[in-house]
């Protein structure tokens, strides 16, 4: 039984409501799932339910980690056998909580105890979209000062995509290519004897050449250790969108090195972080920078570095590896570039001091040291950068 066109009835509603929650459970679910997942029930239909649940899973899960998530939440909106009924309600049924002997995921419970919280209605209320999209003011504000460690599954994914629209305008540099403009120290020769041509041999004015502004390059070294998982993922997708305008290369680093350069050339960003989650294969392990700068001085076939070149070294200089070599090779990376500036969440501590070995080193080569653990200090980067790079 079909309840009819998807974009006049109760279906796309209600599988909307059931995809929201999902993406509360931590699932990456964006809107083009959503409007799959709604034209492929119309075809599908109602009558089956397993027929359903093999459908939106098809549609909505992309990860093998996530199927058991799925079941257990499409289990818990769907659980009324009369399944036609259900979905023509005008309000989701409360979740119950699970019986005895049934212990569901915590992800899957943090995203009921949100739709509970939340009253979730089939048709998305107003408070509730304000939630989704732009959010009320305070809870914006408390949003952009909690620390990224903090949060739970579902402000996880809001933050980060609200990381992908802060802005990072860099400030530009003098290049050394030139162009048509009225200040330049050089007389544009072919530009005036084209003007002279027109006006019968006559030199009315002195047309100039000035040097074209150009963004600064951008070598970007993104710690990837357990301490740094829940930072990597999200500075990841703030540096794809902010840093779009800019020539850059993007590395990882925890064991061994990854080029993920390939990855940002990539414009949508959640192509970009599962490209990068297929190719990190040391994600969540240790940190041995040293060990990973060595790598990037030998074995990269194009030259990383330049005297125009500014590093953003993203860590909390926790480094396992050996201090002396990570004194030697962050000593030749100041040298072959600009700036070298630290980004390190750790700085959220008032009284924090850099104690362990590595981030003793890395204090000592580092221009600048930059907060960067909540989404309000992502928001002062820019103006942060500006001033740090002006002085150096």
């Amino acid at each position: 039984m079909l309840l009819g066109d998807a974009r006049s009835g109760k279906l796309s509603e209600n599988i909307t409501g059931f995809a929201r929650a999902l993406r509360r459970a931590g699932l990456p679910v964006d809107a083009h799932r959503i409007g799959l997942a709604i034209e492929a029930t119309t075809h599908v239909g109602l009558a089956n339910k397993e027929d359903l649940s093999a459908t939106l899973r098809a549609c909505l899960v992309n990860r093998q980690e996530d199927l058991l998530v799925f079941d257990q939440m499409f289990s818990a909106f769907f659980k009324d056998p009369e399944l036609t009924r259900q979905l023509l309600s005008q309000l989701l049924p409360q979740a119950p909580k699970a019986p005895t002997g049934i212990h569901r995921k915590p992800r899957v419970l943090e995203a009921l105890a949100a739709k509970n919280k939340l009253n979730d209605p089939v048709k998305p209320s107003t408070t509730e979209l304000e939630f989704d999209a732009a959010m009320s003011a305070s809870e914006r504000s408390r949003l952009k000062q909690a620390d990224f460690q903090q949060l739970n599954a579902s402000e996880f994914n809001l933050i980060e995509h609200l990381a992908r629209q802060v802005k990072l305008p860099l400030p530009k540099i003098i290049g050394r290519r030139t162009h048509s403009g009225g200040r330049g120290e050089r007389i544009h020769w072919s530009k005036l004897m084209q003007m002279a041509a027109r006006q019968n041999g006559e030199v009315l004015s002195l047309p100039r050449m000035q040097r074209k502004r150009q963004p600064l390059p951008l070598l970007i070294l993104v710690d990837i250790s357990g301490s740094m998982e829940r930072y990597a993922r999200l500075l990841l997708a703030f540096l794809h969108q902010a840093t779009r305008d800019s020539p850059r290369q993007i590395y990882a680093f925890g064991t061994e090195l990854t080029d993920l350069s390939q990855a940002f050339k990539l414009r949508d960003t959640d192509d970009m972080l599962m490209m990068a989650s297929e190719k990190i294969r040391d994600f969540a392990g240790g940190t041995q920078l040293g060990k990973s700068l060595t790598c990037l001085r030998t074995a990269s076939s194009k030259k990383p570095t330049g005297r125009r070149t500014v590093v953003l070294l993203i860590s909390d200089g926790l480094d396992t590896g050996s201090a002396e070599t990570l004194d030697l090779e962050l000593a030749w990376l100041k040298r072959h570039s600009r700036s070298l500036l630290w980004l390190n969440p750790l700085l959220r501590y008032a009284d924090y001091a850099p104690i362990a070995s590595g981030a003793r080193v890395l204090n000592r080569h580092a221009d600048g040291l930059l907060a960067i653990h909540n989404l309000a200090r992502l928001e002062e980067l820019a103006q942060a950068l500006t001033k740090l790079l002006k002085n150096h």
